[in-house]
């Protein structure tokens, strides 16, 4: 996947057009999402981050991922790395 497609702001969304999240940028090969997009409780108001292996493709303004965003949401890892628990 072409990296430099995927620009700031962009939505995320799953293979089934659900929102996963909204791009913040870039960095070492992962789309960091914006605080906004984080889970609840402990996973809320910090970044996570998607391994650009997932992406599928851009498609005007939204970088669609291979997994639905039910699976994507699980796939999504924590600044260090570490899966989101």
């Amino acid at each position: 996947m072409s990296e430099h497609k995927i620009e700031h702001n962009m939505e995320v969304i799953g293979a089934d057009g659900v929102h996963v999240g909204t791009v913040d940028r870039v960095i070492d090969n992962r789309i960091k999402l914006k605080r906004h997009d984080s889970g609840d409780g402990m996973h809320k108001d910090h970044h996570h981050y998607i391994e650009l292996g997932f992406v599928a493709g851009v498609e005007g303004s939204k970088v669609r991922l291979s997994a639905n965003a039910a699976i994507a949401v699980t796939l999504e890892e924590e600044r260090s790395g570490k899966p989101v628990d």
